[in-house]
């Protein structure tokens, strides 16, 4: 491209190559600066260790928006997902274990070995779930109503506030209960058994630095089963190739498109000229100018560090200083020369190709929790762990595999003036020894191993604090409230500004929602 863009983004992860992909189709010449030499933010596939590859950050996919797989043509240009046979695998420490999915029959069966009572529950929580999950569905492509707007913000919350209205009571109930329960108090509604509570209550603390005691944290657990794969509704799975292949299909569609994607191209300030937003400088001191400038960057990044506070309102920088960041999130992949055998179902099987989590109750989740507060990282964290080479064997040499290790609880910031620097090591450690517990010789078969610990986290993919999610999902930071009420409908607070990242509405995961909405209201304002 020569000549100066209608349009700069910053930051080439998935929502950034979503809202490129849809702004040069509407036919604007947009241009995708990208800090990394590689595309995709946090969903990249990258070899950790010679003939080793794996998901570095992001690690498997559900919520990516069906409209934004088939509006891109991600399959055409390589995208294509492998269903988990079962959702999750719980190892007990009495040596039993629980396996949840493969069908509601399957799911029945495995609660009924621990409370007959819950498996007659289960059908009805699960329709209570996807009950609100479907009306939320419907709002996550849809530009939440922003409070400023006049008649405009009247007509929007009428519109998408009236599905929810003509909810009965009793759904109703439901969603405030998932938005404002705690997740133990939700789950103690419906079940008995700690362990079929754990299963369901892991949803409610990944990503979220918080115990499931916490209030609000129903809602994570909510936010999690929004997705589907292969047209599985609340189902999860591989993307081949890991997940690079989505963003890699995607860049590809964008250039199909006309983007021009720059990588190696870190931008150091956003550049504000008579109270708009002009263009951007880099690192390297060169200026860029566009007519838009789109963020595709969490907000404390973009306000706190790419900004020139003089060039932003008083309460907004404020505001932006409260909102909260820090998803507790360590991230780990493992070269092994063997699979992991699990005590309480030793060898291969359908449990090794689900999510693998390592967190028998929700007081095992609290206390790891109330830990990492305390100490800054919990010994006994909880673990999610995905082996997806057993599947997609371009992952590793034959006969070796590659493991996923997502885990909580690790505090953003440690306490006492600590750094994480010196203490990555030890928590990985711990990790390490909590997967060992459960199958024995786990540790043997490490062949390297990379880590990301929250601070790691934050150089390498700019996720403030670690997070996941560039922002906490809770309810003060959710819909019109994300990131700042006034600021939800992706315009920013300095004319020209647009953001389109997971700060932004409908939130966090590799969903492609922020980046297709934010699309929408840019194209809306161009013509």
């Amino acid at each position: 491209m020569t000549g100066t863009p209608d349009a700069i983004i910053v930051g080439g992860g998935h929502n950034g190559l979503v809202c490129g992909h849809y702004l040069a189709r509407a036919g604007l010449r947009v241009r995708i600066l990208e800090a990394r030499s590689i595309v995709g933010g946090a969903a990249v596939t990258e070899e950790f260790h010679p003939g080793f590859r794996n998901s570095t950050a992001s690690y498997t996919v559900s919520l990516l928006q069906p409209r934004v797989i088939a509006d891109m043509a991600l399959e055409r240009h390589g995208y294509r997902v492998i269903e988990r046979p079962i959702a999750n695998f719980l190892p007990l420490p009495d040596g039993d274990y629980l396996k949840l999915g493969g069908g509601l029959a399957a799911t029945q069966a495995e609660f009924a070995r621990f409370s007959k009572a819950d498996a007659q529950a289960l059908p009805a929580y699960y329709a209570m779930l996807e009950g609100v999950a479907d009306r939320l569905r419907a709002l996550a492509l849809e530009c939440p109503p922003n409070i400023g707007g006049g008649w405009r913000t009247m007509v929007a919350a009428w519109r998408q506030g009236r599905p929810i209205a003509k909810l009965p009571i009793e759904a109703q109930r439901d969603m405030i209960d998932l938005f404002a329960k705690s997740a133990r108090q939700l789950l103690d509604q419906w079940f008995e058994s700690e362990p079929v509570k754990a299963a369901f209550g892991f949803d409610a603390v990944v990503g979220n630095y918080a115990s499931p005691d916490t209030p609000g944290s129903a809602y994570v657990l909510l936010h999690h089963v929004f997705g589907e794969a292969n047209g599985t509704k609340g189902g999860w799975g591989h993307v081949v190739g890991g997940m690079g292949a989505i963003t890699q299909a995607m860049a590809r569609a964008c250039e199909d498109a006309g983007v021009e994607i720059v990588t190696d191209a870190p931008v150091a300030r956003v550049l504000v000229e008579n109270g708009r937003a002009v263009g951007v400088r880099l690192a390297d001191g060169s200026e860029q100018r566009a007519a838009r400038i789109i963020a595709n960057v969490g907000p404390k990044l973009l306000y706190e560090r790419l900004f020139d506070p003089a060039d932003l309102p008083a309460d907004f920088r404020r505001r932006i200083a409260g909102f909260a960041v820090g998803s507790g999130t360590f991230r780990m992949n493992v070269a092994l020369d063997a699979l992991p055998s699990f005590s309480a179902l030793p060898g291969d099987g359908e449990h090794l190709r689900a999510g693998i989590v390592m967190a028998p109750s929700l007081d095992y989740m609290d206390r790891a929790y109330c830990d990492a507060k305390l100490n800054g990282w919990s010994k006994d964290p909880i673990v999610e762990m995905l082996i997806p080479s057993i599947i997609d064997d371009s992952l590793a040499p034959a006969g070796q595999h590659v493991a996923s290790l997502f885990c909580q609880h690790f505090a953003p910031t440690l306490p006492d003036g600590r750094s994480w620097d010196d203490e990555r090591e030890a928590a990985a450690d711990a990790i390490v020894a909590t997967v060992e517990r459960h199958a024995p010789g786990f540790t043997a078969s490490i062949i390297a191993r990379q880590i990301h610990s929250p601070l790691d986290l934050e150089r390498k993919f700019g996720l403030i604090g670690g997070d996941i999610f560039h922002g906490r999902m809770t309810l003060d930071q959710l819909w019109s409230a994300r990131p700042v009420l006034g600021h939800a409908d992706y315009r920013g607070p300095v004319a020209g500004l647009y953001m389109c990242g997971s700060g932004s509405h409908p939130g966090g995961g590799v969903t492609g929602a922020p980046g297709h909405n934010a699309a929408r209201v840019i194209v809306a304002d161009a013509r």
